[in-house]
């Protein structure tokens, strides 16, 4: 089975070096990262309660990779000698990590601002539940996914049951500030199948009605996002035959305006072993930094300015309004 899917994966990626390389699209001032960076993003773990259709990373619960505390620790040294300003912690789902909590509350005693990315039905599950609570005295801001604010659409892409769940999560997370003033709580958007998202302003305000209508749900802001064309979402629409036409899609809809924006440009990624991407899909798709350095050289020294490796999935990252 792994053989498989590693041979698809093989296939897709062969399609999408055929397109004209992503970098020649780039300005030569916007190849390199930022001589500072504002943002590590820490995925501690591939396990997950559910398994979306649209998961880069491929999670889902029978995954076992995690991060241990050392790792966190690196993380938390390199965030403070690295000067950054967001701790951005995600998945998987962060919650199934047994030391996420430590690795809070850790964060909280060096001042660093967090935020965490949640599919927010794991907190209806007992066993995760008290994150509530957690999330509520650490202060943390939550990135939460619901792709959709209609039960059928959501769970065509996450699972029969889930939106119920959300949406029970939601209430209990207004219940405690998020939302409501607090404390932030972001809802990103993703559409369901190979299109750009609509416009954000347009769909904030039609989820903000639609969610405060029909559930008494309030949040802070809406992200949309479109669906990177590698992982699990990638190989669908391969064996569709239908990854070249959103390939050409993302193309046809480069913006230039949206490259000065690019997370790779003001981030890194880290992975459960503390190895570094230059983001979350290079990290998926195992595409390393320039220099093959790992977080524990950060935590002994500052990071320096580095080359991009950009790969062709990059085209979602700057497509219509950008994916960033």
């Amino acid at each position: 089975m792994l053989a498989a899917c590693e041979s698809e994966t093989q296939d897709y990626q062969e399609l999408l070096a055929s397109f004209p390389p992503f970098v020649t699209k780039i300005e030569p001032e916007y190849r390199r990262s930022f001589e500072h960076l504002d943002t590590m993003q820490v995925n501690i773990g591939y396990k997950c309660n559910i398994a979306c259709r649209h998961c880069h990373l491929q999670c889902s619960p029978s995954r076992t990779e995690e991060m241990d505390r050392e790792t966190m620790a690196a993380c938390l040294e390199a965030y403070q000698r690295g000067g950054f300003k967001l701790l951005d912690v995600t998945g998987g789902a962060p919650e199934m990590n047994p030391d996420l909590e430590w690795f809070l509350r850790e964060a909280q005693k060096i001042g660093a601002k967090v935020m965490v990315r949640t599919n927010l039905c794991i907190l209806m599950d007992p066993q995760y539940h008290h994150f509530i609570r957690v999330y509520d005295e650490t202060g943390v801001d939550l990135f939460a996914s619901l792709p959709f604010y209609e039960e059928r659409n959501n769970d065509k892409i996450r699972g029969a049951g889930v939106f119920v769940k959300n949406i029970e999560a939601l209430r209990e997370l207004n219940a405690v500030g998020y939302g409501t003033g607090k404390h932030a709580l972001t809802l990103v958007f993703n559409p369901a199948g190979p299109t750009l998202s609509p416009d954000q302003d347009t769909l904030e305000a039609e989820y903000r009605r639609r969610l405060r209508d029909d559930h008494g749900v309030e949040f802070t802001n809406l992200v949309a996002i479109a669906n990177m064309p590698c992982g699990r979402f990638a190989e669908a629409l391969h064996r569709k035959g239908r990854l070249a036409g959103y390939m050409d899609k993302l193309i046809d809809a480069f913006n230039p305006e949206t490259v000065p924006g690019m997370m790779c440009l003001s981030q890194i990624s880290v992975d459960w072993k503390g190895d570094l991407f230059d983001c979350d899909f290079h990290q998926a798709m195992r595409v390393p930094i320039a220099r093959k350095e790992t977080i524990f050289d950060w935590a002994r020294e500052a990071p320096r300015q580095r080359p991009i490796a950009f790969r062709n999935w990059c085209y979602c990252c700057t497509a219509g309004a950008g994916s960033s």
